[in-house]
């Protein structure tokens, strides 16, 4: 069909015909009538083309460039559309990104070179409708350029460029071996390091680092790489640092730079590298060698027959194995071993342990120890020792630790021991310091009440200073109980004897709502011990069993006690004894004694510090804490030993407490019955003798001087030992020394030792808050008598008087 440029010279043809028959007729009216009919039947030609046109060359006639930005987005390739004035059609976002909507091929934003190539690009698409070029370097960028032909008129261009190569990487910089890739690379048993192409490290993992230098955080970057290994006369690989000890490596130099656009690889001498050191023993993953793998198996059945206490972990700390030994000391006999040995230990100790783990591992086969708390005991640190292991496949850390838990046991008696021995000697002397000022006290008291009469207003007031006195007198008794420091006068007695006189007073103490139940056995054996102080220890244990019912608050049914509380005896030989197997209790014959109570028990935590001093579980008020201090006390000074355990059924269930005392049987005189003591004869009589008074506390000093004076005495009174031997030098005449025995210099027995060589026939008084026996077995001083502290006005005066009638009533006195 005509298009437009048809129409239009078929019009222009029929013009100049019309023209010519104007010129040829000179007829206007029938030129224009000839022009007119030319006109309607170009106009209806026309008319007649558009009609027979198709739809779809219509449709054309006005491109929707939309639509073709969006057919023309391709990840990767930049792509631009031209026209014949190379005006910038379309692009899509690739072409922008790269070149800028301002830009039209052929005038991009190219060099010199580069513009030539792309206008010479553009000439043969015109021609040829096609035109490419594989390679276009510029500005460190490298493409690939087509140009193509295209429209309906071929009025159009379509460039399309391919990105060669990216921008040069540094890929060294992008591989961060300090951070997780490395201590990914290290866990696997790969260390590794980044060096130059001339050798010098960029950057190590920390295992690299610790494995080369002995600290993950050393700085190495800037060292050559070399001067971290060595290689021995069979061209094996090691680390420099671990010498001998260290495991070979296998060397793995990876290039990390890209080919060039020849297609070139550099060498490691051209760019960087990433060197990987393997262990040459520890395989990489699941993959090792079969004979390491069959060692494990046999080092396991060797492990497992040995009685220490064995396992092997991997280089990650996993457990792999461990033997019974090992179970057992950790406390998980039957249980099995958990993932890691972290999960063994306390809380804190966790870090400690896989941090050491981690070291021995991946470092060389070094060995060492560290303490560790496990979970099962907690209060009682145990050493472990770790090895590390090369060539055994995944072993990488060998475990070891001893079952010391009887060693545990025993270690924990003797730290008992030796803390209720240091607390005795603690108690002794606070004692010993406080009689000193109770004496005082008392005596005071007993000074003022001689001036006043009952009645008088200060007189209860003064009865009741003293009565507080006395109170705390029987406590510092009860330190030195504890101590094993008070004065003792044992006999030879049997035990049943003892229980029947204090039965009376226990059955009133437990009242009438708890049974008490008594049972001997026969053929007891006799002990040695002082019978007072043993129904001390009865009466004691007996209270702390009632107010142990009382505590667990059972109510009594109708017609039934709330509790019961047993005293029993037994006979125990010394083979019985061995077969107990107490590493405390020495092999003899004992009779023993058993108080025992069906209360709550005693808590596991209580048990240790039962014994000591000031230690009760009672409230405030009702209870000092020495109660079971003083039988401890008691019982050890008599040659014994206390136990305390809890009274279990067959189910485990704790019925009661139970307190078990072993006295030595006494082998020798029989016991004697024991009689009443005869009162002491009144010492109101004074012989008016001449007392030599040496004492360092000035109240204790001047309490007994007053008392000593209104009994009638000449009294000369010194603060030191060396005061009374100069008085003695002096020549002065004296019928009695009362002397202190602990004083700072000179101390009492010394300064008699010295004033005995002078006057050996004198007397001798010692005043003292340490127990008598204890005296007189380190002074060993011949006519020594003995006064405990605190003592009153009257007792020290009737004691002064006793020794000089004594004196006077010895041959030669």
């Amino acid at each position: 069909m005509p298009d437009k440029a048809v129409l239009a010279a078929v019009g222009a043809a029929l013009l100049a015909s019309a023209l010519l028959l104007l010129v040829a007729t000179s007829d206007w009216l029938l030129a224009l009538a000839y022009a007119a009919g030319l006109a309607v039947l170009l106009a209806g030609a026309n008319a007649f083309a558009r009609m027979a046109r198709p739809e779809s060359a219509r449709e054309l006639a006005a491109p929707d460039w939309s639509v073709t930005v969006a057919a023309i987005e391709r990840a990767g390739e930049a792509i631009a559309i031209t026209d014949r004035a190379n005006r910038l059609v379309c692009a899509n976002e690739a072409f922008v990104e790269s070149f800028g909507i301002s830009s039209a091929p052929p005038s991009l934003p190219f060099e010199r070179a580069g513009l030539e190539v792309a206008s010479r690009l553009a000439r043969e698409a015109w021609r040829d409708g096609a035109s490419s070029c594989d390679s276009l370097g510029d500005k460190g960028r490298e493409w690939s350029i087509t140009a193509t032909r295209a429209g309906r008129g071929d009025d159009h261009l379509i460039w399309c460029f391919s990105p060669r190569t990216t921008e040069a990487r540094d890929l060294a910089a992008e591989l961060d071996l300090s951070g997780a890739l490395g201590r990914i690379l290290s866990r696997a048993g790969i260390e590794a390091a980044i060096t130059s192409g001339e050798g010098v490290v960029r950057s190590v993992s920390p295992g690299f680092a610790e494995r080369a230098a002995g600290d993950e955080k050393a700085t190495l970057v800037g060292q050559d790489f070399v001067s971290f290994l060595r290689a021995d006369d069979r061209d094996r690989i090691f680390f420099a640092r671990e010498g001998r000890a260290g495991t070979p490596q296998t060397l793995i130099d990876v290039p990390l730079s890209e080919p060039s656009a020849a297609g070139t690889v550099p060498t490691a001498d051209e760019g960087d590298s990433l060197m990987l050191l393997i262990d040459s023993g520890v395989g990489i993953g699941s993959h090792w060698d079969g004979s390491a793998q069959a060692g494990v198996a046999q080092l396991e059945a060797l492990l497992a027959q040995l009685p220490l206490g064995l396992a092997m972990t991997d280089r990650d700390g996993r457990f792999l194995f461990g033997n019974d030994a090992f179970l057992r000391s950790v406390g998980r006999e039957g249980r099995g071993l958990p993932a890691f040995p972290t999960d063994l230990v306390t809380r804190e100790d966790k870090a400690a342990l896989s941090d050491a783990v981690r070291r021995h591992g991946r470092g060389p086969a070094i060995s060492g120890d560290m303490a560790v708390r496990l979970a099962s005991q907690p209060d009682e640190p145990v050493s472990m020792g770790l090895a590390g292991v090369r060539g055994l496949g995944e072993a990488a850390v060998l475990l070891s630790l001893a079952d010391s838990s009887e060693e545990n046991q025993l270690k924990r008696q003797v730290a008992q021991a030796t803390k209720m021995q240091a607390v005795g000697q603690l108690a002794g002397g606070v004692a010993h310091d406080f009689n000193n000022v109770l004496t005082a006290i008392i005596g005071t008291c007993d000074l003022m009440l001689l001036r006043h009469t009952p009645g008088d207003s200060d007189y209860d007031d003064i009865q009741q200073i003293r009565a507080n006195s006395n109170r705390a007198a029987s406590l510092t008794r009860q330190l030195l109980a504890f101590s094993r420091q008070q004065t003792l006068r044992p006999e030879i007695l049997q035990l049943p004897d003892v229980v029947s006189e204090v039965g009376p007073l226990i059955k009133r103490l437990l009242g009438e709502k708890i049974d008490y139940f008594v049972q001997h056995d026969r053929n007891l054996g006799a002990v040695r011990a002082d019978p007072q102080q043993l129904e001390q220890v009865i009466m004691n244990l007996a209270v702390n069993a009632r107010d142990a019912i009382q505590a667990g608050k059972r109510p009594a049914r109708q017609g039934k006690a709330e509790g019961r509380v047993s005293l029993m005896t037994r006979s125990i030989k010394s083979g019985e004894v061995v077969k107990l197997g107490s590493e405390i209790l020495p092999a003899a014959d004992y009779t023993v004694l058993i108080v025992q109570d069906d209360g709550g028990g005693i808590p596991a935590e209580v048990l240790p510090k039962l014994f000591e001093p000031f230690f009760t579980t009672k409230e405030q008020g009702k209870g000092t804490g020495l109660g079971l201090s003083t039988v401890y006390g008691i019982v050890k000074q008599s040659g014994g030993f206390i136990f305390a355990d809890n009274v279990t059924d067959s189910a485990g269930r704790v019925q009661g407490a139970r307190f078990t005392i072993y006295f030595p049987v006494h082998h020798g005189e029989a016991p004697r019955r024991r009689e009443e003591t005869a009162p002491a004869p009144s010492s109101d009589w004074s012989v008016g003798g001449k007392v030599l008074l040496v004492e360092d506390e000035d109240m204790v000093r001047a309490v007994a001087e007053r008392a000593l004076s209104r009994a009638g005495y000449e009294i000369t009174a010194c603060p030191g030992g060396e005061e009374g031997l100069a008085a003695i030098a002096s020549g002065a005449e004296f019928d009695l020394v009362v002397s202190d025995v602990v004083m700072p210099g000179m101390d009492g027995p010394a300064m008699v030792r010295a004033i005995r060589k002078q006057r050996p026939e004198i007397p001798v008084l010692f005043m003292s808050g340490y127990a008598e026996e204890n005296l007189r077995s380190e002074i060993d001083i011949p006519n020594m008598h003995f006064i405990a502290k605190p003592f009153s006005v009257a007792a020290i005066s009737e004691k002064v008087g006793a020794v000089m009638r004594e004196a006077k009533a010895a041959p030669g006195g």
